[in-house]
């Protein structure tokens, strides 16, 4: 039950690395239109230089996200093969989690009262 807490964790800290690379990368995209009109050797060549490393980017976000993709696959199936080989256990989990957290949200509502 915890590897699959600390899975999701990961997969959701991976899929928010994710997303704020792919908005670096827009960004960047975004920049290097806007200095398109700009002059200067200067300007040319680090325009080159982050075209490159804008591509190189993009190329090791797509491996990460088929990383991620098939791990979290992977983690659901070992989690439905779990509960298919021991259901009155997960039944059993999930019901206690689920008092758990009704146990402790009306002991919070109590309390703010």
């Amino acid at each position: 039950m915890a590897n699959s807490h600390l899975a999701q964790q990961q997969a959701a800290s991976k899929e928010k690395l994710i997303a704020d690379f792919e908005a670096l990368i827009a960004d960047t995209e975004e920049l290097l239109g806007a200095t398109a009109a700009q002059g200067g050797e200067k300007v040319t060549a680090m325009r080159l230089r982050m075209a490159e490393r804008l591509a190189d980017a993009k190329e090791r976000l797509s491996t990460v996200q088929q990383a991620v993709v098939e791990r979290t696959k992977a983690t659901a199936k070992a989690t439905d093969q779990y509960v298919r080989t021991n259901p009155w256990q997960s039944v059993a989990v999930a019901g206690g989690v689920g008092f758990v957290l009704g146990f402790l949200v009306t002991r919070l509502g109590a309390s703010s009262k």
